[in-house]
């Protein structure tokens, strides 16, 4: 896959896209000035692509189904310096990453984590808080890392991502990136973040089966030794 070259001091947007018309507008709108929006549509049948073409968002496609497939054919389409990964739901506002890519720059993290605030009825229901609660806490056994929250929104360069590996193409890519940056030795911190309801149905955290399978997702990568402590920062 060509990518074309940002300019300098852009900063890649990577923006998973499943189904998410209704959003779109919202997203969009708020991707920070010079930033790149890249929209992985991931198999929609909304016309979220076409939208996001629209918009003014790069478009990638990618075919094979899941999060974490999604997100990694972003991170590899990027250009920029610094890759920030949110969701397309309109859950979260993208306006919030500027301190996140502030933080990078500044040297003083490798990685920036959004840790979710929910505001508003729904937006965050309580089988979905329950799971990601408990895989945070097995997060710090595995790790020593004393973390909130798995979500989402967050910011790193995009060489040492691209170290990482990654190899999850579900729900685990999210904590695989965590955990390979903690065996790493990145430093890694949490910023607090409003989340919103989001538009339209949920794919995953929005019913009991769906936040079972992600937490079977995050729990095998748990499982996985601590091998890449090579990997660049």
């Amino acid at each position: 896959m060509t990518t074309t070259p940002s300019p300098p001091g852009e900063v890649d947007v990577v923006l998973p896209c499943l189904n998410e018309a209704e959003a779109l507008p919202w997203v969009l709108a708020r991707i920070p000035a010079g930033w790149r929006a890249l929209v992985v549509d991931n198999g929609s049948t909304d016309g979220s692509a076409d939208l996001a073409r629209k918009l003014g968002a790069t478009v990638v496609h990618e075919p094979q189904r899941g999060f974490g497939a999604a997100c990694d054919a972003g991170l590899a389409a990027a250009a920029a310096d610094v890759v920030c990964f949110c969701d397309c739901d309109a859950s979260l506002d993208p306006t919030l990453l500027v301190p996140f890519v502030a933080e990078i720059r500044a040297g003083s993290a490798d990685l920036v984590l959004g840790r979710r605030r929910p505001r508003g009825r729904g937006s965050w229901p309580v089988h979905a808080r329950t799971g990601n609660l408990a895989l945070a806490r097995l997060l710090r056994r595995r790790t020593g890392l004393a973390l909130h929250d798995l979500g989402p929104l967050r910011a790193a360069r995009r060489e040492p991502l691209l170290a990482l590996g990654l190899t999850d193409r579900r729900s685990g890519y999210p904590l695989q990136m965590v955990v390979r940056a903690a065996d790493a030795g990145w430093r890694i911190t949490e910023r607090d973040v409003p989340y919103l309801p989001r538009a339209g149905a949920s794919k995953v955290t929005g019913t009991w089966r769906g936040t079972w399978q992600a937490v079977r997702d995050m729990s095998r990568v748990l499982k996985e030794t601590p091998e890449r402590e090579g990997a660049a920062r």
